[in-house]
């Protein structure tokens, strides 16, 4: 829905209030989107793990769509301890914790400048994901596997031996980050193939405009699709989407398009073992 790292001055529909992300909520639901995804911020635009700053969206969130969206928080940072992160998922419980399954060089580049943007070590250990999976197993919160590369997938397969992972098992091919695995379409049934063979529903959350060329290969190969001011601010003609709902109905259209049925929030919510 609005990211951690984009603003106002790259996109204007970026929400920063919780009445902003509640309107964007409706925009969201209205266009046939089901789940929405939460970094949360200061009502300024700063970045928060603050558990008020949570609490205040998703209140406003719920009081505009009730529950016709399942509610997933990021878990996802830099520098932020582990400890912070888990408490904003106790105190609130939201259905659905994203949960980076690998750590990465995190980078953007800049062909125009022959540097690096920004590049990070987005640290993601074993021992994070294990907090991790062990504090949503205690709240009753479903983990949604966000992963960049194949090997992230991979990584599936020891927590799944272990039991710290209960099927079905929602994972989400992040595509395009430089750092993790390139966005092409031949990359898309790639990671699809590696994921474990136990009940589960996977999906692309592209990065950029090479979004749409992925949403679409994940369409033809049965996989769901994720789309959003955070990933992409554009519509496949180049135009600047006004909000969430404009990227959520060109999906939704694709979809159409494509011989998909959208499913509606009940349908994720037993999909997804809510």
């Amino acid at each position: 829905m609005s990211g951690a790292l984009a603003s106002r001055e790259q996109c204007p529909a970026i929400p920063y209030t919780p009445a902003e992300y509640a309107a964007e909520a409706r925009r969201i639901v209205d266009e046939g989107g089901v789940m929405i995804h939460i970094h949360a911020r200061t009502p300024d635009g700063r970045p928060s793990h603050e558990v008020q700053d949570f609490r205040a969206i998703t209140e406003a969130i719920r009081a505009e769509v009730g529950d016709a969206a399942i509610v997933n928080y990021s878990t996802g940072t830099l520098g932020v301890p582990v400890e912070k992160r888990i408490e904003y998922l106790r105190a609130l419980k939201p259905e659905v914790g994203a949960l980076n399954m690998g750590s990465m060089n995190y980078a953007k580049y800049s062909s125009r400048r022959k540097d690096f943007v920004f590049a990070a070590v987005f640290e993601n250990s074993f021992e994070t994901i294990r907090a991790f999976l062990a504090a949503m197993r205690e709240e009753g919160i479903r983990p949604e596997h966000e992963c960049f590369d194949s090997g992230h997938v991979a990584s599936l397969d020891p927590l799944l031996d272990m039991g710290a992972l209960e099927p079905p098992l929602q994972v989400s091919f992040v595509m395009g980050v430089t750092g993790g695995i390139r966005p092409t379409a031949r990359n898309v049934a790639h990671m699809a193939e590696q994921v474990p063979g136990v009940p589960h529903q996977w999906g692309v959350i592209g990065i950029s405009r090479a979004q749409w060329t992925l949403l679409a290969a994940a369409l033809s190969l049965g996989g769901n699709i994720r789309v959003g001011l955070e990933d992409n601010f554009y519509l496949p003609d180049g135009e600047m989407a006004r909000s969430n709902g404009d990227l959520v109905a060109r999906a939704a259209r694709m979809a159409a398009d494509a011989g998909r049925r959208l499913a509606t929030v009940a349908e994720a919510r037993t999909m997804l073992g809510l």
